[in-house]
């Protein structure tokens, strides 16, 4: 009976309570790299899921929720990938991060897309908030230093950041929409190349 008390009975597929959330959340994510943004639903993910169209009523209140939830576990993942990318030095941490950014959005398309559609998220969800802003603040500091402070999103000693942040995450939206790079856009490394070569011109 105790067990019965923990679990969610959805349908086909019967989850304890804390593994339905995970469960909608793998499925969301799945429809989003399978279909994008415009195939995805809540019912869609609840079938993936093998659960009841109403089952993700119990964690999330509508398709925002759920999109949230995705959103900020991709960011999470995408600040782990970047904390990882290590150098010997400041210059090299740069470079390698700047190719995890790239790595990341190239390996998880769709994932990256939603992770930056503000219009289809929850933008005051905390959890996704920290997670978003964990990613900044790593950001900042691998360019500015460990001890790189700021008081508004405005300033100025934020140029640097701003500057590095706008032309990589620019370029990799360019890749992303299919820019005429030629067969490059099908070669990480010739990307990684040019990107290199991009960051050069920031000094």
């Amino acid at each position: 009976m105790a067990a019965n008390l923990n679990s969610v009975k959805t349908g086909a597929r019967t989850y304890h309570h804390g593994d339905l959330r995970s469960a909608l959340v793998d499925a969301g994510r799945e429809i989003i790299e399978d279909r994008g943004l415009e195939g995805f639903s809540l019912r869609a993910a609840a079938r993936r899921a093998g659960v009841s169209p109403a089952a993700p009523a119990h964690h999330f209140r509508d398709a925002r929720g759920l999109l949230t939830a995705i959103a900020t576990r991709g960011f999470v993942e995408f600040g782990d990938a970047i904390e990882a990318a290590t150098g010997p030095d400041r210059r090299s941490t740069i470079v390698r991060r700047c190719h995890a950014y790239l790595d990341f959005a190239l390996t998880k398309p769709g994932l990256f897309r939603l992770m930056w559609r503000k219009t289809a998220l929850d933008m005051n969800d905390p959890d996704h908030l920290a997670a978003a802003h964990r990613v900044f603040d790593m950001t900042d500091r691998t360019i500015r230093g460990d001890d790189a402070t700021y008081t508004r999103p405005d300033d100025p000693k934020l140029a640097p950041t701003i500057a590095c942040w706008s032309m990589v995450h620019g370029f990799t939206m360019l890749v992303l929409d299919g820019a005429s790079f030629g067969d490059v856009c099908n070669d990480p490394e010739r990307l990684k190349t040019m990107l290199d070569d991009l960051l050069a011109q920031l000094g």
